[in-house]
């Protein structure tokens, strides 16, 4: 009671915040007049006055003002837009790495502009991630216009391009892209073997378009860089055949967790049917031998039970392809992992792709950490703001309209059967295409889209369809969405980052209706009578509210009645699991201001009402006299399913939340791992760092074989003389050492590293230092990469099967957490090792020269790193023409003696006479 008190005395802490912003804003507006007399040269100037003042030690807030005036100015020229005071508030937030919660039509986009252009005048680079790749190339073409007539570089980041390519936008002021593009690149960077092939720079400033769609939604979903293992396709298909003998007493589903798992009985039917086709040789289906087939079996299961066609996933161009469950939008290059989307794929039978090992994986979480600096900006956050403060460390402010919001919101109707809710909605459609009403249906799948569909065609009502389906033309169907009439059924928040214009967009009906047109005078006069066309149906639709008579009048008294506003109408066909994607639905209407209602139709039938809400409800409604077609409104029933949903919305945040734990713990050895990877890169040499593994090695072997304090007798040189042949291919009397009197541990482990001291400084002479150095770190980030891959493989492992702890009372993260340490520990001794012995063997051959009057004709070669990779390699010749001899070689290089040649530089030109660099030809690497 006192908490709602001081709130309408003081304000909340948000309206607090807001209010504090206003000295800000009125220092930029006071910046106006003065800004508006400069010409286009001077205000471009503007940026490099500003860049100055920064490196005379001012600060990004110092400059705040002068910058944000700067750009509401230069939107204003190349635009035609000027930035509300609102929006100049957001753009604060924005700045001050906060997540900026506008309403839908409050110019978000044009809000990012003011903090990305005071962000990028520092040179470190800005991201803008949005959702997909046509609201990046949009947003770099559209709001580019500000920043290039400032005089910063834009570049975009979308699918397709090549490394090259994306070197140069990922150098630009300004890079736009999508949150899978941004993260992959980043995985991708971590797997180059050159710092000058990776592609981002380092990270500085981050803004997310639809934030709470890619921090929250997506997060429950890792980004993996994977390769094939061995095909297992043919057993997939055998053992999909079988689930159409599995009957529903064979196993138990929970819906509310989206889990399902054989009975005892039904393990039983299932080996069976294994024995039957050959599958399950012997023993039980649980023996340890059988382990792939349980796998399989339940992967089988999981893909039938839990997994429907047209919701979670469609099948195009032979492919199956995974339906985003918030966006309604298609996931193209994503895949389940552990052999589901295989599962799948039998289940439909398309082709099945091999299933894959990862070789590289992060999440979104702790992928949008690595920014310094992180914002976001969308129309629903609030709902999600402890998870963002939680999990990301971003509050969330809310900022107020520019004008005030006068969309009414109905309460839910309630019906008993999906069949009279489904009467209910086209009624109500048709009402609305009577009064010239536009309508926008939100459905949760692409299924539920077009059952409705397929009722509006047997009604005769023309309408759009906008799903993962038709997901190329969402833009400009979501475009037309605000015309007289126009219905819209939309899966989810398709069609999210385009405005819903009452009347119609201009914007994209010119760029429709003036295609192929050259004639200037008559684009000019095309494009004001869309304006007239666009400005008569506005009216329309402001126009198109209804009247209802709530009680009708007597004894010559008027009628009492309820009036609602025209705009767009929001007609929801079921609640979503989260409140935030009903919230977006409906922000969809009353945008600036423009009049709008919406309302949500559902039923008990519906998945959320079916799973979670009480089950004598139907009972309950029939008891009360509720009959065929009529529903129930009142505020409980809304607040039920709104807790309904809280439940939900808490169960996921706990999965993100588990899941984002687990990844910690991996996340702090890739950063170990990438950040290692970086420096060997950096470095010119790493001879210190392959001496002290040497070291290390050769310290571990003799702790191993010649324990401290042990007998000369409990010495086990014999195997000490092995392990010191096998690694460093020294054959050492290490057994004679170990019969001399009186000598110690130490004095043979000074012997041994003596010997290998000479060998390896022996063969860094003959190669040359500058080829041994290249080697050393060639084999280094090869063998890292290569056992990084085995680790992440084993973690995985270990992952899945660390939940049974929790029967023997131990905490499963407690538990991945040292057994990860331990994997992560042993993985670089095994590197030390490997890297050692590899270096030890390793030698340089040159190639025979060929006698002939002409250059020599292409050798093959082999660079080889051991198990880490090979690489096939042409030595090719000079083509046609005389063979070039260089008369300028260094003393003791004969050009038809190709012994003598290893004593050119790497990067001297090979005697040969190829034109090659000799380290590109005779000079190539290959192992013993």
């Amino acid at each position: 009671m006192f908490a709602a008190l001081a709130k309408r005395v003081f304000g909340s802490a948000n309206d607090r915040f807001i209010k504090s912003l206003n000295s800000t804003v009125a220092a930029i507006n006071a910046l106006e007049p003065e800004v508006q007399n400069l010409d286009d040269e001077a205000l471009k100037a503007r940026t490099a006055w500003l860049r100055d003042r920064l490196a005379k030690g001012e600060t990004l807030d110092d400059i705040l003002p002068d910058a944000f005036a700067t750009v509401r100015e230069a939107a204003k020229r190349t635009l035609g837009q000027r930035h509300f005071d609102v929006q100049m508030k957001g753009g604060v937030v924005l700045h001050q790495g906060k997540i900026a919660e506008m309403k839908t039509g409050e110019g978000k986009t044009l809000v990012a502009t003011l903090p990305v252009y005071l962000n990028a005048i520092e040179g470190k680079g800005v991201h803008v991630v949005t959702v997909n790749d046509y609201l990046a190339k949009r947003d770099s073409e559209w709001m580019g216009q500000v920043y290039r007539f400032l005089g910063l570089s834009v570049g975009v980041i979308v699918h397709g391009l090549n490394d090259t390519q994306r070197r140069e936008a990922y150098a630009c002021d300004i890079t736009y892209g999508t949150n899978h593009e941004f993260g992959f690149d980043y995985l991708r960077d971590n797997m180059k073997f050159r710092l000058e092939d990776m592609t981002q720079r380092p990270f500085n400033y981050g803004i997310v378009d639809e934030v709470d769609s890619i921090l929250i939604d997506e997060a429950r979903t890792p980004l993996i860089i994977s390769g094939p293992t061995e095909d297992n396709s043919d057993l997939y298909y055998k053992v999909d055949k079988l689930m159409a003998h599995v009957k529903p007493e064979d196993y138990e589903k929970d819906e509310k967790s989206r889990h399902v798992a054989f009975t005892e009985e039904g393990t039983e039917h299932v080996e069976q049917l294994l024995k039957g086709v050959g599958l399950l040789k012997q023993g039980a289906l649980y023996d340890i031998g059988n382990i792939a087939l349980v796998h399989h079996a339940n992967q089988a299961l999981r893909a039938h039970t839990l997994f429907a066609r047209d919701v979670d996933y469609v099948v195009k161009d032979n492919k199956v392809i995974i339906i985003d469950e918030f966006t309604g939008r298609m996931m193209e290059g994503r895949r389940y992992s552990e052999g589901l989307h295989q599962a799948l794929e039998a289940k439909e039978g398309v082709e099945i792709q091999n299933e894959n090992q990862t070789l590289a994986t992060i999440t979104y979480q702790n992928y949008f950490r690595l920014f310094p600096k992180l914002s976001g900006m969308t129309g629903t956050a609030m709902t999600e703001a402890p998870e963002f403060s939680e999990i990301y460390g971003l509050d969330v402010i809310e900022i107020p309209t520019n004008r005030p919001a006068k969309r009414v919101d109905h309460e839910d109707e309630v019906y008993r059967s999906a069949r009279e809710k489904y009467d209910a909605i086209i009624e109500e459609i048709n009402k609305a295409r009577q009064r010239m009403q536009p309508v926008l249906v939100g459905t949760v799948s692409i299924d539920k889209s077009e059952v409705l569909s397929a009722l509006l065609k047997q009604k005769g009502i023309p309408h759009a369809v906008l799903n993962a389906r038709y997901h190329e033309q969402e833009a400009h169907i979501i475009a037309e969405a605000g015309v007289p009439g126009a219905v819209t059924v939309a899966t989810n928040m398709a069609g999210r980052g385009t405005d819903i214009q009452l009347g119609g967009n201009l914007q994209m009906r010119v760029e429709r209706e003036t295609a192929g047109m050259t004639d200037v005078a008559a684009i000019q006069a095309k494009i004001e009578e869309i304006k007239a066309d666009i400005a008569a149906k506005r009216e329309a639709v402001l126009n198109s509210g209804e009247v209802l008579v709530i009680e009708p009048g007597k004894n010559g008294k008027p009628d009492k009645t309820e009036t609602f506003p025209g705009g767009l109408f929001i007609l929801g066909t079921e609640r979503h699991e989260s409140r935030r994607i009903d919230n977006q639905l409906r922000g969809r209407s009353g945008r600036q201001g423009d009049p709008g209602r919406s309302k949500f139709y559902l039923s008990l039938e519906d998945d959320l009402m079916r799973i979670f809400a009480p089950a004598r409800m139907d009972s309950m409604l029939q008891r009360l006299g509720l009959k065929e077609g009529e529903a129930i409104v009142h505020p409980w029933v809304s607040k039920a399913l709104e807790k309904a949903q809280q439940k939900v919305e808490a169960r996921n945040f706990d999965i993100r939340k588990n899941l984002l734990k687990f990844d910690n713990v991996m996340n702090d050895q890739r950063k170990v791992i990438y950040e290692q990877r970086r420096e060997l890169m950096a470095a010119e040499e790493l001879k210190e760092e392959i001496a002290q593994m040497r070291k290390e090695t050769v310290d571990e072997l003799i702790a191993r074989y010649i324990p401290e304090k042990a007998f000369a007798e409990q010495w086990d040189a014999a195997g000490l003389h092995e392990e010191v042949l096998r690694i460093f291919g020294i054959d050492l009397p290490v057994v004679e050492w170990a019969k001399e009197e009186g000598i110690a541990d130490e004095a043979i482990r000074e012997r041994v590293m003596d010997a290998v001291d000479r060998k390896m400084a022996e063969k860094a002479a003959n190669m040359g230092p500058e080829v041994m150095r290249s080697i050393e770190k060639s084999l280094l980030l090869q063998m890292l990469d290569q056992n990084w891959k085995e680790h992440l493989l084993s973690l995985d492992h270990l992952r899945h099967g660390i939940g049974l702890r929790a029967y023997g009372q131990r905490d499963p993260l407690n538990e991945y957490k040292r057994e990860a340490f331990e994997m992560f520990e042993a993985m670089l001794d095994r590197l030390r090792e490997q890297i050692t012995t590899l270096l030890a063997h390793v030698e340089i051959r040159a190639q025979e020269a060929v006698p002939a009057p002409v250059a020599g004709a292409a050798a093959s070669q082999t660079t080889s790193s051991g198990a880490a990779r090979q690489v096939m390699a042409q030595g090719a010749g000079a083509g046609n023409g005389a063979a070039r001899v260089k008369s300028d070689l260094p003393p003791g290089v004969d050009p038809n003696d190709p012994r003598t040649w290893t004593q050119l530089g790497r990067n001297a030109e090979c005697p040969c006479g190829s034109g090659k660099k000799y380290k590109h030809c005779h000079g190539k690497l290959v192992k013993a």
